[in-house]
């Protein structure tokens, strides 16, 4: 199953990407962890993506879907894989089904997490990262120490409640006619009798393992 996950920051897509892949016993691939590994492993996408970071600049889309290709083609990710980061705007999204349709494969759910904005800014704004590994924790001060590496908890610039709502403006922006996009592509390929992504809302408000149950059973799990 190729899975991909939309929603705001904060929503909650990595912890439940996470839960999704171990339940499928698929990858979750991340753009930033794929561009790292790239990088770090000297591939041709990754040495192309490396020239950009070096001179200051966005890495293009051609070159993350590049390197998003060389991941879905290896074994591990061969039944599927959970896609999170990985589509933010049309022209990424367009790409996407570009690459899979390359690989011989399709996308099967576009996952949507719904979450009230007020509730994003309360969530956020108590979040801190750690400064050296940036694990992320929720309602731990800034200062305190990171269990996983020992370094200390900051909370970021973008986290606080008025960057949070500009973030939340950008996404709307950019993400909403994305959705649109995937849901128009479901509607045409009813109208054809052919498969498309479908696109499916889950309440993301609540406990995680309450959301988790909600998005496997949006999954037919």
């Amino acid at each position: 199953m190729n899975i991909v996950l939309l929603g705001p920051p904060g929503a909650g897509k990595g912890t439940q990407g996470e839960r999704i892949a171990q339940t499928f016993n698929i990858p979750k691939l991340a753009t930033g962890d794929v561009l790292r590994e790239a990088v770090r492993q000297a591939t041709p996408q990754g040495l192309a993506a490396k020239r950009f970071m070096d001179r200051g600049d966005l890495v293009p889309d051609s070159v993350i879907l590049g390197i998003m290709k060389e991941a879905l083609a290896r074994p591990a990710a061969a039944n599927g894989v959970v896609l999170d980061g990985v589509v933010r705007t049309v022209p990424q999204a367009e790409g996407l089904a570009r690459v899979l349709g390359e690989l011989g494969r399709t996308l099967d759910v576009v996952l949507l997490f719904d979450v009230d904005e007020e509730e994003l800014v309360r969530r956020l704004s108590t979040r801190t990262v750690c400064e050296k590994c940036q694990s992320p924790y929720t309602g731990r001060e800034p200062g305190s120490t990171c269990d996983k590496c020992g370094g200390t908890l900051v909370r970021r610039k973008d986290d606080e409640p008025d960057a949070i709502r500009t973030r939340m403006r950008a996404y709307r922006e950019q993400t909403a006619p994305v959705i649109e996009w995937y849901r128009a592509r479901a509607r045409e390929g009813a109208l054809r009798g052919q498969s498309a992504a479908r696109v499916v809302s889950v309440d993301a408000i609540g406990a995680v393992d309450d959301v988790s149950a909600r998005v496997l059973t949006a999954l037919g799990k």
